[in-house]
């Protein structure tokens, strides 16, 4: 199977996904969690597929800006359905499946874009990867934030709309946003390990700006969730800071790799 028919067929799983969520939504109709998940997971299988194609080459991985964006949002939308199955997340795929489609059409129209990771460098590979797996846990945090600041503002102004009123109550969005924000910053705190541990310098040049917006983000999510179990902070407070910490990650990863792909090649 070439990249071109994996790609186009999680794509086309991906938006019927959305399809069948927004019609569920427009009559008002509870969304079949089971049929949900099987298009969620045949299209995650299809997209690992093209994945595979276009990141696996001769000389290492080929994690480009958009190979990168489209391994990112499988692993959102991977860690999305296998949270669903002890907590409601189902309905951010409302927002993660078009994000999907995106990220997977980029990759396979620009291909062969970046950096290639030398095949036996198991240390830089986990040191990658783990990156990309709190970044991917992050994210979600930050669209959990997104839809609780909406929610508690349309509660607050007292007109929920359709699409709020599917979510869960505030109480539970609140604590699936905390869950996410553990998780990730346990597994940003292991990445920023690995990179001292074992790269030669975590301060070079090239990469200064990564990791000092990476250190500021683990900060952010360490004093977040500091306050959340010490001061109780919650609501607006975990909404700020919550997105703030996305902000300087998103910055360390995709715009390091935005700036030194695009406007410095």
């Amino acid at each position: 199977m070439t990249a071109l028919i994996s790609s186009l067929f999680a794509v086309f799983l991906y938006l019927g996904g959305s399809i069948y969520q927004i019609r569920c939504l427009a009559k008002r109709l509870a969304v079949n969690t089971s049929l949900l998940r099987a298009i969620g997971l045949v299209a995650l299988t299809a997209h690992a597929g093209s994945l595979y194609l276009q990141l696996i080459t001769d000389t290492g991985l080929a994690l480009g800006f958009f190979n990168a964006g489209s391994l990112v949002a499988w692993l959102i939308i991977a860690i999305t359905l296998a949270f669903s199955f002890r907590a409601p997340v189902l309905s951010l795929l409302l927002a993660l499946f078009p994000l999907a489609v995106v990220t997977v059409l980029l990759a396979w129209l620009f291909p062969g874009h970046g950096t290639r990771l030398v095949a036996g460098d198991g240390m830089l590979v986990a040191h990658i990867l783990l990156s990309i797996l709190a970044y991917g846990i992050l994210t979600i945090a930050a669209f959990q934030a997104g839809l609780l600041g909406i929610q508690n503002y349309q509660l607050k102004h007292k007109h929920p709309t359709r699409f709020i009123r599917t979510f869960p109550p505030l109480q539970t969005m609140e604590r699936l946003l905390f869950q996410f924000l553990f998780c990730g910053e346990l597994l940003l705190t292991l990445a920023l390990i690995t990179g001292f541990v074992f790269l030669d310098n975590m301060f070079a040049q090239d990469v200064a700006h990564k990791t000092l917006l990476s250190c500021l983000a683990w900060v952010i999510f360490g004093v977040l969730l500091w306050g959340r179990h010490f001061r109780g902070w919650r609501g607006s407070n975990a909404i700020r800071w919550t997105l703030a910490g996305f902000l300087l990650l998103a910055l360390a990863y995709f715009g390091s790799k935005l700036v030194s792909e695009f406007f410095l090649a």
